[in-house]
């Protein structure tokens, strides 16, 4: 049996108390009865700064192979816009816990682990991806996990979610953190990187290649950014769509080969009826962005893929753009559900249309292992402090967020710290 290698965990004096204030470190291993988290109730679905209010709540029990965190810092996601809202679905709908803590990625320190976790141990440092499922079927044995039929979404259809100071997750979602990142850098990524990179590589075979060209739409945002440098560092050229003209130089800089404006063009929404003036209108517009296209890849190429998240304001556009063969790869639909297209040119072009869903383990450990190399950057754009994390969703949810990704405070007492020492001499020096 290989030796453990890993150091021990560090040793500090610290109360052993049931309650700890934020920023406040218990002893190393020791599981306080409570601990406060942003929660949601069903009776408070609405927008996130009325749904979200801090509460005091039992610390989450650990199931055998399962892992409690010390979270250090959460990464600011959809997930609770969403689960903030009640839409598309409550989320109480699936778990039926009480009450919601949102968050579905996060950086942290494991804080206890259940008697048949053999990877990891007390004093490790992770980042967490967001994929559960119960282990025990044909799709997690050989197959694809996202498949399962347990397969769920942590801190969206599980109730014990980041944004908390301890939280409750399966052994098989921890990953080692990047130790050349902030505690805040390293929780602000897995989530949006692990999707971008399954929507890339993981549907063969429209797997991306080296010199294919793809559409990325949103290209400055936590999607949007991935995508660009993983098409990038993938040897492909990226097409960057953007919204507002500030945020150019931001995804030229992640290496797009080009970005195009979408406000220079008038084909947005749900397809008008096919053969209306209307269509004809929406027809002419649509053909316009493919140019636009063509003054990037060079006349007559399409994209081979078409990045898609907005959905309903955008999707007639990317099944035309998209090329013969080509695919459309979907993961959510940010603008509207009723999604519309012109299925003669899906058909007769034999296009690809393909949903997708986060990751598995494999998948979001090839893309972590990615940032560990320092082969990608997080893109953080923007850190909140603790009290402020309604906020930092309402910002969301009004698409008045900087280009990238955003992080929460949690256990972490401010920016910039590194490591478990940074922490403990930060609150000491408070």
């Amino acid at each position: 049996m290989a030796l453990d290698t890993r150091p021990a965990p560090l040793t500090y004096d610290a109360a052993v108390k049931d309650l700890y204030e934020m920023g406040e470190m218990p002893p190393m291993g020791h599981v306080p009865k409570q601990m406060y988290a942003w929660a949601i109730r069903r009776e408070r679905h609405g927008e996130p700064d009325t749904a979200m209010q801090q509460e005091i709540v039992d610390v989450p029990t650990l199931d055998s192979h399962e892992v409690l965190v010390l979270v250090m810092a959460a990464g600011v996601n959809y997930n609770g816009v969403w689960a903030s809202l009640g839409t598309p679905i409550s989320p109480f709908d699936g778990h039926q816990a009480p009450y919601h803590i949102a968050g579905s990625d996060a950086s942290g320190i494991v804080w206890a682990v259940g008697d048949k976790v053999k990877r990891w141990k007390v004093g490790d440092e992770v980042v967490i991806h967001c994929n559960q499922d119960d282990g025990d079927d044909e799709h997690c044995n050989g197959g694809d996990p996202m498949y399962s039929p347990s397969q769920r979404i942590w801190g969206y259809e599980t109730p014990d979610g980041s944004f908390a100071q301890f939280t409750n997750v399966q052994a098989q979602q921890l990953m080692p953190r990047p130790k050349h990142l902030t505690w805040e850098e390293s929780a602000c990524y897995t989530l949006t990187l692990a999707t971008a990179y399954r929507m890339l590589f993981g549907h063969e075979p429209h797997d991306l290649k080296p010199g294919q060209n793809v559409l990325v739409w949103g290209a400055s945002g936590g999607l949007g950014s991935y995508a660009i440098q993983l098409i990038n560092t993938a040897g492909a050229n990226a097409i960057g769509v953007i919204s507002d003209e500030s945020k150019r130089d931001f995804v030229m800089g992640l290496g797009a080969k080009g970005v195009i404006n979408r406000n220079d063009f008038n084909c947005w929404g749900q397809l008008p009826t096919v053969n209306t003036p209307e269509y004809a209108e929406w027809f002419k517009e649509a053909r316009k962005f493919g140019k636009a296209i063509w003054d990037i890849t060079g006349k007559g190429v399409n994209v081979d893929m078409v990045f898609e998240h907005p959905g309903e304001a955008t999707f007639p556009v990317s099944t035309f753009v998209c090329k013969k063969g080509g695919m459309v790869v979907i993961c959510a639909g940010t603008t509207g559900y009723n999604l519309t297209f012109d299925v003669r040119y899906m058909w007769m072009h034999q296009k690809r249309l393909q949903g997708s869903h986060f990751a598995h383990l494999k998948q979001a450990a090839a893309a972590n292992h990615l940032m560990v190399e320092r082969r990608l950057d997080p893109c953080m754009s923007e850190c909140f402090d603790w009290a402020d994390l309604p906020d930092a969703h309402m910002k969301m949810r009004r698409n008045e967020h900087k280009p990238g990704n955003m992080s929460v405070l949690v256990q972490a007492p401010k920016t910039g710290l590194r490591t478990l020492e940074d922490v403990l001499e930060a609150g000491r020096t408070a």
